[in-house]
């Protein structure tokens, strides 16, 4: 994309006109492909996100510490910030290696979820803490506003289970990986201190780990949704 229209999707979309537009070609530069990527503004977007979403929840969310931490988790991590990514139209603005965007790398929840770290990282580099604090409460807020709905994820609804009891977050071992490469089969154990652990299978390490989270919610609270 030419420097115009990235621009111009910087400030019609991303809502920040960006005095140093480098800082964004970096962001949305995969691993896969020539020059710097967003590796080292994804690192930096994580902790500015963290800080922009923890404030914000303590402001404006009158609510034991379980529950923060349980929406707050639902913010920051990785589906919600490839659901952030996707809104915005990243997929069609990422610059990758032509047979990594062939295997739909650049329309997973990985990358797209780094991505919008690093999007946050560059308007904070780029603008400041206000500008990046700006940034995130327009694109991550219809995320705090649906709620509930940030807990419809087995994940979610485990992870705040847990969060709740002060366990810590679950966490989530690969078992294994069968089957050929076209059709592959992954098993994957969730922990949680305090029980048992739980076993699920899927398609991919995400829909074995929602498996694992729903063996272990229907396990903790069987009289629950799961």
């Amino acid at each position: 994309m030419s420097g115009d229209g990235l621009a111009d999707w910087a400030r019609d979309t991303l809502g920040h006109a960006f005095a140093d537009l480098n800082l964004l070609r970096r962001a949305l530069t995969h691993s896969s492909a020539a020059g710097p990527s967003y590796q080292r503004l994804e690192f930096l977007g994580d902790r500015v996100l963290g800080c922009v979403v923890a404030a914000w929840l303590y402001r404006d969310h009158d609510e034991p510490e379980g529950r923060l931490t349980a929406r707050y988790h639902g913010l920051v991590e990785g589906p919600a910030c490839a659901e952030v990514a996707r809104a915005l139209g990243v997929p069609d603005h990422l610059v990758m290696e032509k047979t990594i965007r062939a295997r739909g790398l650049g329309h997973g929840d990985n990358v797209l979820g780094d991505v919008a770290e690093a999007i946050v990282a560059a308007v904070f580099l780029d603008g400041g803490f206000a500008a990046a604090e700006a940034f995130v409460h327009r694109h991550w807020g219809r995320l705090l506003d649906a709620g509930p709905r940030l807990l419809a994820d087995p994940k979610s609804r485990l992870q705040e289970w847990a969060l709740e009891r002060s366990r810590h977050a679950p966490m989530y071992e690969l078992v294994s990986r069968d089957g050929p490469d076209h059709a592959p089969r992954f098993r994957v154990r969730a922990v949680v201190r305090g029980q048992e652990p739980a076993e699920g299978e899927g398609p991919n390490k995400r829909e074995a780990e929602k498996a694992a989270a729903v063996a272990m919610l229907a396990r903790v609270c069987p009289t629950g949704p799961v």
